[in-house]
């Protein structure tokens, strides 16, 4: 068929490979150095007690046949190596057949993190990665040109990313109708990199005209990427722009990265480099890619059917394979920023004026005078998950007590996840209190003054003093 494959976007292809495969080596490397202590079989929610009460047909998953945590770690750093070889481009070296195969492998493996990963891994860039990898699978090699077909179900994919941020927008929080959410969303939003200071300082003229180019590209310009081209390269590039800004605001794991990635297939790049000569593709090959993409125009009905609705769920998945989902971000921002503050002391009976010594994390603000981090593309799912549970303690029912129990235990692996522990492993503290602080951006004079990139006051008792029974 002269029409199933497009030469010309070659390059596109091969840049988003490469940048695909670098965004799952980051899960990976994330996964293994994180999970004993989330999910392990120590963790504070540990997969073999998941997997006895969730059915398999809910949650498919490598771990339901077989779990430990050598074998977990096996499979964490095994999807690392496979990553970095299609990173060094192995899949070019292969045949087609192998190539999909090898790819198939960092998506099944992944999977079954993301499906016994629990609250731990209930964000929306695991969902898309998952849905952009499986996608992947069928993008072929150097043998066959780039499937015109493949490279739409992409565009479909970062469409509705990008559409369905803008409309939960739109329906959500009135701030993004006034375009005043910037003038809160940087210093509240979950984890502040460390140009978050500087942009919330922006004047304020300026953060109105952030949130109505915000508008265009989420709103207006994914329609562009079904256009002909050059369109559909010049509404690409738009969103690479605006998620290159993102990137330097905060911190979303690899959310905004895959927003690039997923642009950059349908940049024509082909003025840069003269396409190869691509023979034609197999007919089993042509009749694989047909029959995906029947399959996705029939998974995207609820998708779609959710973008309609006036009560649009932000980031939900219809299948348990992930295979086609529906995104937003931020349908709200709020306006003050609280923080869970976890000390420690050795005293045997604690008092108010105990020595209480505060554990640091490595992302989520803690000392005011600690200029934020940037992280991202990696994953700091305990920073995370700090921010939801100082909005709720529903948020952290699940898993806070844990925590705290392995922090009394001196627990190394949770140590791990620390920045620093005012407490040696072996020599845990007594009690554990968590306290509520409000914390808000200083002004440039008090930066001047002070050297803090942040003042907090006292809220309230997130967790009395507590000991090991």
């Amino acid at each position: 068929m002269d029409w199933f494959g497009d030469a010309d976007m070659w390059l596109a292809r091969l840049v988003f490979q490469r940048g695909l495969a670098a965004l799952y080596l980051v899960a990976f490397v994330a996964a293994a150095l994180q999970f004993r202590a989330l999910i392990g079989e120590r963790g504070m929610t540990p997969v073999p007690r998941f997997v006895a009460r969730v059915p398999w047909k809910a949650a498919p998953s490598l771990f339901r046949l077989h779990y430990s945590d050598r074998f977990f770690a096996g499979c964490a750093w095994g999807g690392a190596v496979v990553a970095s070889g299609l990173l060094a481009g192995v899949d070019g070296l292969l045949p087609l057949w192998a190539a999909m195969a090898l790819w198939l492998v960092p998506w099944a493996l992944y999977l079954s993190i993301v499906n016994v990963g629990q609250t731990w891994y209930g964000f929306g860039w695991e969902s898309l990665l998952l849905e952009v990898g499986f996608l992947a699978v069928f993008l072929g090699n150097d043998e066959v040109a780039p499937p015109v077909l493949v490279l739409f179900l992409l565009r479909w994919v970062l469409f509705r990313l990008e559409f369905g941020a803008g409309l939960i927008k739109l329906r959500g929080d009135e701030c993004w109708r006034k375009l005043t959410c910037l003038d809160f969303h940087h210093e509240t939003q979950p984890m502040p990199g460390p140009l978050s200071w500087f942009f919330h300082h922006l004047p304020r003229p300026l953060h109105r005209v952030e949130v109505a180019a915000n508008h265009v590209t989420q709103l207006a310009v994914p329609f562009l990427l079904f256009a002909p081209q050059p369109v559909a390269t010049w509404a690409a590039a738009l969103m690479i722009v605006t998620q290159l800004w993102l990137v330097a605001s905060g911190n979303f794991a690899w959310l905004n990265w895959l927003a690039i990635v997923l642009a950059a297939s349908a940049l024509d790049l082909s003025s840069l480099h003269p396409p190869p000569a691509l023979p034609g593709a197999p007919l089993w090959y042509e009749v694989v890619v047909i029959a995906l993409t029947a399959a996705v125009a029939a998974l995207s009905y609820r998708p779609v059917r959710n973008l309609l609705s006036r009560r649009q769920s932000m980031n939900r998945s219809y299948d348990s394979l992930h295979l086609v989902n529906t995104y937003g971000a931020f349908g709200s921002v709020g306006r003050v920023r609280q923080e869970i503050v976890i000390e420690g002391t050795t005293d045997e009976v604690p008092r108010p004026e105990s020595g209480w010594l505060a554990y640091e994390f490595k992302g989520k603000p803690g000392d005011p005078r600690r200029l934020p981090r940037q992280f991202a593309p990696y994953h700091l799912r305990l920073d995370w998950m700090m921010w939801f549970a100082a909005l709720s303690p529903a948020y952290g029912r699940a898993w806070f007590q844990g925590l705290v129990e392995r922090l009394l235990e001196g627990d190394r692996d949770t140590l791990r996840l620390l920045r620093r522990s005012p407490f040696p492993a072996d020599a845990p503290p007594v009690h554990i209190r968590a306290r509520v602080y409000r914390y808000r951006f200083t002004t440039w004079r008090e930066l001047r003054e002070t050297g803090a990139w942040w003042e907090r006051t006292y809220v309230r008792e997130f967790l009395p003093p507590t000991r090991l029974r």
